[in-house]
């Protein structure tokens, strides 16, 4: 997509970010919403505020290196246009204290890069967070050791996710393999958790939602726990399990508490999503809410769409 050419306000002077000078840039040339001209539509819209940006393609298999190598540049702003796995990374390697991180959409489901754009495309993204956006501190959470800043869902409900995925690539005999395989498991097992000092429970799965997304808290104090009690496939789907900016409060197999810190265990590795990413975490795992996860470059929300006025 080619960058808007209209003249722009600096971004010396825009939106109190006088303190941004250096931008590192890293691109993932796998992901979905990259390709060969991206590099240098990247620079030209960072131009277009008086910007000078260095923009890195991430080698496959070093994606860490090169996302420690940006920040290691000591960039003002670590711009990123990859996938989910990319995005939650790159604000866990940036911390409170380093650099400020715009997370543009490049992958799938762009968790992260839509909590805090909306649906706005790369492009007006990154003009919108250059030429409006103020620092604002993120909260999150860490399960088993893994850091997330929308959420995570345990228990093997999740097993569901990689199916999901396989159909929006297109890859059916793949989605079907999984889905198969997700189904024989899903509900044999149970997880069992405790939400800080409280008695233990047990659930088919536990969701954590970050204060980023979640429509139940009000200030950024814990994560929502949202305790799944599905009876089968159909209430997973019903739910809208993997899509985290639903409401799951009002669902009767949804009970909803506050968390700070907790843990959940079961008899097996637990399988878990984590901010669109699946990963298995061990037989225990701890959970904690992080106040101050890192720092990101946000403009104002998007305009909600007018509706149209109905005819008389």
């Amino acid at each position: 997509m080619q960058p808007d050419t209209h003249a722009r306000p600096s971004a010396r002077a825009a939106g109190g970010l006088g303190r941004i000078r250096r931008v590192e840039v890293v691109v993932n040339p796998s992901s979905g919403g990259v390709d060969a001209e991206t590099p240098a539509h990247i620079e030209a819209l960072l131009a277009e505020f008086g910007l000078d940006g260095h923009v890195t393609a991430l080698d496959p298999g070093a994606f860490e290196q090169g996302l420690q190598a940006a920040i290691d540049a000591g960039p003002d702003l670590l711009v990123t246009l990859a996938g989910d796995g990319t995005a939650n990374r790159a604000a866990a390697l940036c911390g409170p204290d380093g650099p400020v991180l715009a997370p543009l959409p490049g992958g799938t489901m762009n968790l992260l890069p839509r909590a805090l754009y909306g649906r706005r495309a790369w492009p007006e993204a990154l003009a919108a967070a250059l030429s409006e956006g103020e620092v604002q501190v993120v909260s999150g959470g860490e399960v088993g050791g893994h850091p997330f800043h929308c959420a995570a869902i345990l228990g093997t409900p999740a097993l569901w996710a990689p199916a999901r995925e396989a159909v929006r690539s297109g890859d059916l005999a793949q989605a079907w393999r999984r889905a198969a395989f997700a189904l024989r498991e899903a509900f044999a097992r149970h997880l069992h958790f405790r939400i800080g000092e409280g008695h233990g429970h047990r659930a088919v799965a536990l969701g954590l939602i970050c204060p980023l997304v979640s429509r139940a808290s009000t200030e950024d104090a814990a994560l929502e726990a949202a305790v799944l009690d599905l009876q089968n496939a159909t209430d997973v789907f019903r739910l809208g399990l993997y899509d985290i900016f639903s409401d799951w409060r009002h669902d009767p197999a949804v009970t909803v508490w506050p968390c700070v810190h907790g843990r959940a265990w079961a008899r097996d590795p637990i399988p878990c999503l984590i901010d669109g990413e699946m990963v298995r975490l061990g037989r225990s795992a701890e959970i904690t809410f992080r106040p101050r996860s890192f720092r990101a470059l946000v403009p104002p929300p998007e305009p909600e769409a007018q509706q149209p006025e109905p005819e008389p």
